[in-house]
């Protein structure tokens, strides 16, 4: 897929601007659906981006398609309500889905898509949108080789690391398991965080202690501003995405029969945050949660 292409994006949140920047950066001409969920799109729509009012509209005007949406509810929506992609879809358009969702239900989307005449694959994101601005997204890629590798040059137009994982539902699978260690992570090392400073260690020297021992690692990067300075914007997601993504993993383990034991626990703490009113806060808050506690 080299060349320009034109690509349609749903999604223009955090982490879909970046996307959309960077696909128009490299000549792509870009489509998006208007939605008040959207970041500001003054800048995209400067460079030669076009709004349109449905995800319909935006599939008859693309090429490929890209959902950047929250998580599997929203990715059915967007491509089986009325006006949606599946309705504009032309035959052997691509639909990219970049959400994190639940494995099963990817494998069904992707057989309603082919059903239409499109084709389909999860490639699912990891970094930050920080990341996504830059050009600098990791992707995890469930795609039939062929198409994997068709579509490979214009994934490399919005991402650093692309890994293609498998068939059809391995990028969301991977996703699942890689948010599960770094969210099961963030938690055991906001319950420490809350537990050093009820046995009065300094936030510097119980920082210094994990980086340069077996806490080091992104997770404590990500936290490290707001354990100093309560600053929450290393880690720009929220506490309801947490339960979401765990929440998935959660599934899929069940699906497959292995051992969650510690998936439970997990589920159990951002279920009880997000209870408590605390959805909208971003993840690093659940330090300061804790201490209340």
């Amino acid at each position: 897929m080299k060349g320009s292409r034109h690509v349609g994006l749903v999604g223009v949140g955090l982490m879909g601007h970046g996307i959309g920047r960077n696909l128009l950066r490299h000549g792509h001409a870009l489509t998006f659906l208007d939605h008040p969920g959207n970041q500001p799109v003054d800048d995209l729509l400067a460079a030669g981006a076009i709004s349109k009012p449905s995800a319909r509209e935006v599939a008859e005007a693309s090429q490929v398609v890209i959902l950047c949406v929250t998580g599997t509810p929203q990715v059915e929506a967007v491509l089986f309500e009325p006006g949606g992609v599946l309705e504009g879809l032309k035959p052997g358009s691509i639909v990219i889905d970049c959400s994190t969702a639940i494995p099963s239900s990817t494998i069904a989307i992707a057989e309603r898509v082919a059903e239409r005449g499109g084709r389909f694959l999860d490639a699912a994101m990891t970094r930050t949108p920080k990341e996504a601005e830059e050009g600098r997204l990791n992707l995890l890629v469930g795609a039939p080789d062929e198409l994997f590798a068709e579509v490979r040059p214009l994934l490399e137009n919005v991402a650093e690391h692309i890994v293609h994982g498998g068939p059809v539902g391995a990028g969301h699978k991977l996703k699942l398991l890689h948010n599960y260690v770094s969210l099961g992570f963030t938690a055991v090392l906001a319950e420490a965080t809350a537990a050093a400073r009820r046995a009065d260690i300094a936030d510097e020297s119980f920082l210094e202690v994990l980086g340069n021992g077996g806490g080091g690692g992104v997770i404590l990067e990500r936290l490290r501003p707001f354990i100093l300075d309560e600053d929450p914007s290393g880690f720009r997601f929220s506490l309801a995405n947490t339960l979401k993504d765990v929440g998935y993993y959660h599934a899929m383990a069940e699906d497959l029969g292995a051992p969650r034991d510690v998936a439970g626990a997990i589920e159990r703490l951002y279920r009880e945050v997000n209870e408590a009113g605390h959805g909208e806060s971003l993840v690093p808050a659940l330090i300061a949660i804790l201490e209340k506690r």
